[in-house]
C-alpha cells in the first residue's frame, strides 16, 4: 500500500486483523518465509530490522505486492524510521515507546504502532500520536491483563504481540485487540499447512 494515506493503512490493518512477523537470521530466509505467509494468505506483514538485509526484503515486497500492507519492526531510532520509508514501508513498529520515531514516520506518511507494557504508557503512545498501540510482551498481561486495561482505555487501539498463540487469537479479538502480531507460530502454521492457515486468516478476518 505504498503511497496510501496512513488512516488507509490502519483499515487494512484492522480489517486483516493480523500483522504476520518475519524475523530470520539471513535475507533469504525472510523472503522465503514472506512468500508462504503471502501463499497463506497473509496480507500484512512486518519484517523486523533485527533480520539481516530486512530494508532490501521490505523494498521487493512493497515492489512485488503493492496490494499488501508491508511494514518494518524493531525500529528503535527516527533514522530507522527514514530508511524505512525509503524503502516502501507503511508502516513502522517499535518495541518501546520513543515519540522520536512516531514523529519521523508520519513525516513521511508512515503509520506508527509503538511498544507499551502499561496503561500509563498506552496514554503516552497516544499523545505522541500513535496510530495504534503494540501491547508487548503480550504474554506477560494476557487477555484478562488486555481486558482490564481496555476498561478502562476503550479508546487505545491495542495490537497483542508477543506470545499471541494461534489457539488464543479468537480470546485476544474478543477481548478488543483491533489486530493480532503473530510471529512465530503463524510461520510455522503456513509452512506446515497452507489451507489450515489460510482458513485460519479467513476466520480472524470475518471478525472484522
Amino acid at each position: 500500500m505504498t503511497g496510501s494515506f496512513r488512516w488507509e493503512v490502519m483499515a487494512g490493518v484492522a480489517r486483516e486483523r493480523v500483522v504476520a512477523i518475519v524475523r530470520t537470521g539471513e535475507a533469504a530466509a525472510a523472503r522465503q518465509r514472506c512468500e508462504t505467509l503471502f501463499a497463506a494468505g497473509a496480507r500484512v506483514l512486518e519484517v523486523s530490522l533485527t533480520t539481516p538485509g530486512a530494508l532490501d526484503v521490505v523494498a521487493e515486497l512493497a515492489a512485488a505486492a503493492p496490494d499488501a500492507v508491508i511494514g518494518v519492526g524493531t525500529v528503535l531510532d527516527d533514522t530507522s524510521a527514514r530508511l524505512a520509508a525509503l524503502a516502501g514501508a507503511a508502516f513502522v513498529v517499535t518495541p518501546t515507546l520513543d515519540p522520536r520515531v512516531i514523529a519521523t514516520a508520519h513525516r513521511y506518511g508512515l503509520c506508527a504502532i509503538p511498544g507499551v507494557a502499561s496503561p500509563s504508557e498506552a496514554v503516552a503512545a497516544l499523545d505522541a500520536g500513535a496510530d495504534a498501540v503494540k501491547l508487548f510482551p503480550a504474554v506477560a498481561l494476557g487477555v484478562a491483563g488486555l481486558a482490564a486495561i481496555r476498561e478502562a482505555l476503550p479508546q487505545v487501539p491495542f495490537v497483542p504481540t508477543g506470545g499471541v498463540r494461534i489457539e488464543d487469537a479468537d480470546e485476544w479479538l474478543a477481548a478488543g485487540a483491533v489486530a493480532l502480531g503473530m510471529g512465530g507460530a503463524l510461520s510455522r502454521l503456513a509452512a506446515d499447512n497452507a489451507t489450515q492457515a489460510a482458513e485460519f486468516l479467513r476466520r480472524l478476518r470475518l471478525q472484522s
